[in-house]
């Protein structure tokens, strides 16, 4: 089955963060960073995320977003999928990267903002990384204090806006984040469990309404639009499997050995791709299609037996959990 929907809207925003698997390393250094940093460029090309404030640490990373075009879910696929495989070129390692489900905490529009960029520059801080905010190089926040030059996709205006002044904007906001985490927020994250949701009660109503209607009035294309790509299970298996994507796709003719990254293909394609028979058997250059369950049913009853393939199989799934 296709996996859940998050609540998703225009202009919606969003604190996004996600670490490392088994809280493993994320960024080992420079290069890794700039990395991460283009995969936040092209999301914002592709996909016109808008980018408010970041903080990367050593094993996770924090984000603080807006989706004019209610796509969250497709904009981090493309983060956390390209990043994994740059990050995985530059390490000459393969598999996933991160824990799987990113969390994503909606928030109240021009109300919480300010107080979740406070809290995400003050990563480093906290952490006991730095002395002084402003020598961390991998947030927004030497940007924020005109101290470092801005990519052009982050967008400080918002956050200027909620303090209230009129002038003087880099320096009011250093006061404001340099004056620590208010009780609130403080309380909001030091949960074990984060709510889904920071703002008023009215809103926390309104967005389970929305995942409620957004629930029953679904239509078969708006599914469509979130499904994972067949080209982008292949391109996750060849990394697990260390084959070529082209393996993958073709059919072994002859007296070979399973094909057991095209079983996978199949499989994952139908339950976490959501595609039907017809397209699985283009994709793969099938005639007919009742070949495919019953490779599936091969591979269902591998796992069984191989506890090699049920692991990778898992550690692939793991990343289309979100």
């Amino acid at each position: 089955m296709p996996r859940p929907l998050r609540i998703e809207y225009e202009n919606a925003y969003y604190h996004v963060m996600n670490r490392g698997r088994g809280r493993q390393k994320v960024f080992h250094g420079a290069v890794y960073f700039e990395a991460f940093l283009d995969a936040l460029s092209e999301a914002h090309q592709r996909f016109d995320l808008q980018i408010l404030c970041y903080c990367l640490m050593s094993n996770h990373y924090h984000l603080l977003v807006k989706t004019p075009e209610a796509n969250l879910g497709r904009a981090m696929r493309h983060i956390n999928g390209v990043y994994t495989q740059r990050h995985n070129r530059l390490k000459r390692t393969d598999g996933p990267l991160f824990r799987g489900r990113y969390k994503a905490i909606s928030i109240e529009e021009d109300s919480y903002q300010l107080n979740v960029s406070r809290y995400i520059h003050r990563n480093p801080l906290e952490a006991n990384m730095v002395g002084r905010l402003a020598d961390y190089p991998w947030s927004s926040y030497p940007a924020y204090l005109k101290q470092a030059a801005a990519p052009e996709w982050l967008d400080r205006q918002e956050i200027y806006e909620q303090l209230g002044v009129k002038s003087r904007f880099a320096e009011k906001y250093q006061a404001y984040v340099e004056s620590g985490i208010d009780e609130e927020t403080q309380q909001f994250y030091s949960k074990g469990n984060i709510m889904p949701y920071l703002g008023s009660e009215a809103f926390r109503d309104w967005l389970y309404k929305r995942k409620s209607t957004d629930e029953a009035a679904i239509t078969h294309q708006a599914r469509q639009l979130f499904r994972t790509s067949i080209d982008e299970i292949v391109d996750t298996i060849a990394d697990e499997f260390s084959v070529s994507t082209s393996s993958i796709y073709q059919s072994q003719r002859g007296k070979v050995a399973n094909n057991i990254p095209r079983w996978v293909a199949f499989y994952l394609s139908r339950d976490r791709g959501g595609h039907h028979l017809s397209e699985i058997a283009r994709a793969f250059g099938l005639k007919r299609t009742g070949s495919i369950p019953t490779t599936i049913r091969k591979l269902e009853k591998l796992m069984e037996s191989d506890t090699r393939v049920l692991n990778k199989v898992n550690r692939i799934k793991r990343q289309y959990d979100t």
